[in-house]
């Protein structure tokens, strides 16, 4: 009986096979025939208008796709009992991927992979984004002592860890369609949403002790000094060359888009953590550093320059380290009165 139903799945598979071959071929015969009635005029205008109008798309789409939104007026609300910081990496999150296209994984068809500033901004901000997520998950989502790790905030985490670009075929990992990094982001963001609405009815923890601050600034300060210690060494490597340098946009706006992301933050945790900030006297020295920050994240010139640093031509990534050297030393100043 069973070798019975074996031959009959059998015929069955090879009478499908037997189909869809015969459907192949009738349907290659149509375009072939299809093919030999277009004129050979026809073709021309074919194989010359269609890089055409790919670069005409291509070059339309470049200035309508660039985006690099350093506004400081963020609209994000915690919900009640909420935290003000949560809200504001779920604003990031979502506006850089919802709101904006996410360009840095924009495969060569779209004319996001023809443009770098927005691509660099973008992996700046998701850079300092995911960065705080292991510092929400490890630190300020936990209580005092050995207390679990919150399930939203260990998948936010991990979402949020993955390469900004990731497309939809990746060939290192698999020859089938996979998820891009912009849907693992999205992921992420619901996760912080529910976090941050569990915070309201007790159900997760957000410590604003005065450790917790100190541990955070320190790791913003030792972020921003690795990107100053990138300026840095960027500078003295190509500092001053005749011909157009097109790496130096590309530093500049990665670390643009990680220092916006975190003066987002660090106005953010100003709220959070306003009772240590008022009882421990560091308001004015706090807000100050707000103010670096902020000079830091909106610098915009025209035109990213790296001429020398004492020539006439303008360097910009100087102009950007000096500003971040400025906000570290100024969060090394709240970090050693929070340690008093």
């Amino acid at each position: 009986m069973a070798k019975e139903i074996w031959l009959w799945i059998k015929e069955q598979v090879a009478a499908l096979l037997g189909w869809l071959g015969r459907g192949i071929a009738a349907f290659w015969r149509y375009i072939g025939g299809w093919l030999r009635t277009v004129s050979g005029s026809t073709w021309r205008k074919v194989a010359v208008g269609t890089p055409v109008v790919f670069f005409a798309y291509i070059l339309i789409g470049m200035p309508i796709v660039h985006r690099v939104d350093d506004s400081l007026a963020v609209d994000s609300v915690a919900p009640p009992g909420g935290s003000a910081t949560v809200a504001a990496v779920t604003y990031l999150v979502r506006r850089e991927t919802e709101l904006h296209n996410w360009t840095p994984n924009d495969p060569f068809l779209v004319p996001g992979w023809w443009i770098d500033n927005t691509p660099n901004f973008q992996k700046g901000i998701m850079g300092a984004v995911s960065r705080f997520s292991f510092e929400l998950r490890d630190q300020l989502g936990r209580r005092r002592g050995s207390s679990s790790v919150d399930e939203n905030l260990e998948k936010a985490a991990s979402n949020l860890s993955i390469e900004p670009e990731r497309w939809i075929i990746d060939m290192s990992t698999s020859l089938l369609p996979t998820k891009p990094s912009d849907q693992y982001y999205m992921e992420a963001l619901g996760q912080l949403e529910s976090y941050n609405a569990q915070l309201g009815t007790g159900q997760s923890v957000f410590d604003r002790r005065s450790d917790n601050l100190l541990a955070t600034l320190d790791r913003i300060a030792l972020d921003l000094g690795a990107s100053s210690a990138s300026l840095d060494t960027y500078i003295g490597d190509h500092a001053g060359g005749i011909v157009p340098d097109f790496g130096a946009d590309d530093l500049f706006y990665q670390v643009k888009g990680q220092v916006y992301a975190y003066t987002i933050l660090l106005k953010a945790i100003r709220k959070d953590f306003a009772d240590v900030i008022e009882n421990r006297e560091i308001a004015a020295l706090y807000d100050d550093l707000l103010k670096s920050m902020s000079s830091a994240a909106t610098l915009d010139p025209l035109i990213v320059a790296n001429g020398a640093v004492d020539g006439i031509l303008a360097n910009h990534l100087s102009m950007q380290g000096f500003y971040l050297l400025r906000a570290r030393t100024q969060l090394r100043e709240v970090s050693n009165i929070l340690l008093k």
